[in-house]
């Protein structure tokens, strides 16, 4: 794959690249992965680093049949039922965190040509998380409830390297706490035990580079305003 860095390029120059060309795909092709693939993404996001070395994460991994009845059966369960995450979202945006938010929704929904008026348009964007934007593949990614917020963590720095793992075979892929959502009838289907709470899901597939959604991404906030030296 080229990641647009020159074959002398130094580590920290490919890990650059692949940043800068990974964004969150919400149009993807119905071409699956090949399993191989799938299975060097995992082998990879193994390396992960976890506090003592307990790495909470679980990851199950739904393709082919199972993902094209998992797809429609999800939509219509948050069609009709109340969400029911494992992990509290969120308890509401405030100041610069719900700028970037709103900027984000904004930004998207502007890309893809739906109006603050347009409800129904909104609505139809919304249930696209629930579809997983036509991914064939997604990886559902559970933590020890009893580890907490370091299990979380943890599960989040297993995300992180998933995505760009699979950025690095020209797998597309997009994160989606959205799917945490719907925690219990994922439970019921997978017959997860209680002791696992679901984090998050991550679909994946190769993207549809033609979709109007590809074409939308979100700036970055200055490096001063995030991070320090003090010395």
């Amino acid at each position: 794959m080229n990641l647009d860095a020159p074959q002398s390029s130094t580590p920290d120059e490919t890990l650059e690249a692949l940043l800068a060309l990974r964004h969150s795909c919400r149009g993807f092709k119905s071409e699956p992965v090949a399993n191989a693939t799938i299975w060097r993404i995992l082998k990879l996001a193994q390396l992960t680093a976890s506090w003592c070395n307990t790495q909470p994460w679980n990851v199950t991994v739904i393709s082919g049949q199972a993902m094209r009845t998992l797809r429609a059966d999800l939509v219509d369960h948050v069609r009709n039922s109340e969400p029911s995450p494992d992990i509290a979202f969120p308890e509401k945006y405030t100041g610069i965190y719900a700028e970037r938010r709103k900027d984000c929704g904004l930004r998207l929904y502007g890309t893809v040509g739906i109006s603050r008026e347009d409800r129904a348009g909104a609505d139809r964007q919304r249930l696209e998380n629930y579809r997983m934007f036509g991914a064939p593949h997604v990886a559902l990614i559970t933590t020890d409830r009893q580890l907490g917020t370091y299990g979380v963590m943890d599960c989040g720095a297993y995300v992180a390297n998933f995505i760009l793992a699979a950025q690095s075979l020209g797998v597309a892929s997009v994160p989606q706490a959205s799917l945490a959502t719907a925690a219990e009838f994922f439970r019921s289907r997978f017959a997860w035990p209680d002791d696992r709470a679901f984090v998050c899901g991550v679909s994946f597939g190769y993207e549809e580079e033609a979709h109007i959604a590809n074409q939308f991404r979100v700036p970055r906030a200055a490096l001063e305003d995030s991070a320090s030296i003090v010395e």
